[in-house]
């Protein structure tokens, strides 16, 4: 028998900012059974249990992967909580509730032909010091049959009241919502929920194959359509997420998708947040707005935003959000005779609806509530098939020459004021304009991120960057 360590290392999958990602070839059942063994096997260091959780996102590979782990984990004697297809966060919630490790089958939004894994603990998400037990594990395989046990629908129930029992049965009441449902995990939750809550409901464009949405790197068919929808429909507000229901994407009721970040800052402005924990890539509004005791900036990814939760403990509340959309709340929340326990991993349900019973509340439309933050943009954008090696190279350079790096993108009238390094090459113009090169964590692309003072601006210097990269520094 081979050990998990070596079966991990030979598999080419590794973590990512958001759980274990790779090609759907290289999911074997050995490769699943060794991941699964290994979490655990570190779990069993810290917790007592007896049961552990397991759920999938609607990818035609995720119930073969599902089926290797449940297998493995009835070989170790202990008992499968078998939810389906489910949302990221349902799961998480519902494995904290019963205080059980859950592992989640999800590559989130990236294409079919790459899966994924996350692992979380009874009392949340991994650390990257898990991640690192769990890929240097010297214990030898053990072996297993697939198996898909009967789906159990607790979580699912668990989720939905969550939101109703805290923000009460009518608080969507009167709003007319499209919810774009592709192939999002929770698509078969939405329209229940926000019915439950008062809306009226119409579902939109739901796919018998797997959509890789990217709420940072939204088409520019799916911004069509979303302005179509709201002029046929006359909708207040679209709500969609990306694969595994862990990210919102909103449209307001013009049919223009929120940013994620202005989604995160709204939604703790509302939500009176004192501290937050936030990526570096997110908008700078953040700050500029004054709303917030203290802003931690971090590595891209959740696993290092909950870990500044530790230094924001001092505050009654505190929350954290990524550019991608998804809202962490760190700390429970307490309004009259309702608690809204803390879930420190991204949720897709809970800013839609914090931002939605404020349209109600205030009778405003949601697109006048963005408009009363401080005006920066950010517009971002990717190029596939981009391997990190490239990425680094680019970044080097970068980092060695930032000034040679902007002039080849064409902006040889400015000057670097500010160079951040915290997670990929950060640079500050002279002018205001925030540029953002950053290597996906989870797949072989790069990402760019630009920030100004308007959309127009930001929009049209990602593609400048983009294409400048792609054709001009030799680096295809």
């Amino acid at each position: 028998m081979r050990t998990i360590k070596e079966v991990i290392l030979q598999s080419g999958i590794k973590f990512g900012t958001s759980g274990a990602r790779g090609v759907v070839s290289d999911f074997t059942p050995e490769v699943c059974s060794a991941f699964t063994l290994s979490f655990l096997d570190a779990m069993k260091k810290t917790f007592e249990f007896k049961k552990v959780a397991v759920a999938m996102d609607n990818r035609p590979s995720s119930p073969d992967i599902a089926a290797s782990i449940c297998g493995v984990i009835e070989a170790l004697g202990l008992e499968v909580d078998f939810y389906g297809v489910l949302p990221t966060p349902a799961l998480a919630l519902e494995s904290m509730n019963n205080n059980i490790p859950s592992i989640m089958v999800t590559g989130s939004h990236i294409p079919f032909d790459r899966n994924g894994i996350k692992f979380y603990r009874p009392d949340g998400e991994i650390s990257k010091e898990d991640e690192s037990a769990i890929v240097n594990n010297t214990k030898e395989i053990i072996s297993s049959k697939k198996s898909l046990p009967q789906v159990k629908d607790a979580a699912a129930i668990s989720y939905m009241n969550r939101y109703s029992e805290f923000f009460g049965d009518r608080c969507l009441s009167g709003l007319k919502i499209g919810i774009y449902e592709h192939s999002s995990a929770g698509r078969d939750l939405y329209a229940k929920l926000f019915t439950t809550l008062g809306a009226e409901v119409v579902s939109l464009e739901r796919s018998n194959e797997f959509v890789p949405i990217d709420t940072e790197a939204v088409s520019d068919e799916d911004k069509q359509r979303a302005k179509k929808w709201s002029k046929e429909y006359g909708f207040d507000a679209i709500f969609s997420t990306d694969g595994d229901g862990d990210r919102p994407l909103i449209a307001d009721e013009n049919g223009t998708w929120l940013r994620g970040d202005i989604v995160g800052l709204l939604t703790a402005n509302i939500l009176g947040i004192e501290a937050l924990a936030i990526p570096v890539s997110c908008n700078t509004a953040i700050e500029k707005s004054n709303s917030f005791k203290e802003v931690l900036r971090t590595k891209i990814g959740s696993p290092y935003v909950i870990e500044a939760f530790d230094t924001l403990k001092t505050y009654n509340s505190y929350a954290g959000f990524e550019a991608n959309g998804g809202f962490l709340l760190g700390s429970t929340l307490e309004q009259a005779d309702k608690r809204l326990t803390a879930l420190p991993t991204r949720d897709a349900l809970l800013p839609f609806v914090v931002l939605l019973s404020e349209v109600v509340k205030r009778q405003l439309p949601l697109s006048k509530t963005v408009q009363s933050l401080p005006q920066r943009f950010t517009s971002s954008d990717r190029i596939q098939e981009f391997p990190r090696e490239k990425s680094l190279k680019l970044l080097e350079k970068g980092v060695s020459n930032p000034e040679a790096l902007v002039r080849s993108f064409g902006l040889e009238e400015f000057k670097v004021v500010d160079k951040n390094e915290i997670d990929g090459l950060r640079l500050t113009l002279n002018n205001g304009v925030v540029v953002h090169l950053r290597p996906s964590g989870n797949a072989p692309e790069l990402r760019c991120y630009v920030e100004a003072d308007s959309e127009q601006d930001a929009n049209t210097l990602v593609k400048q960057v983009l294409s400048k990269i792609q054709n001009n520094l030799n680096l295809k």
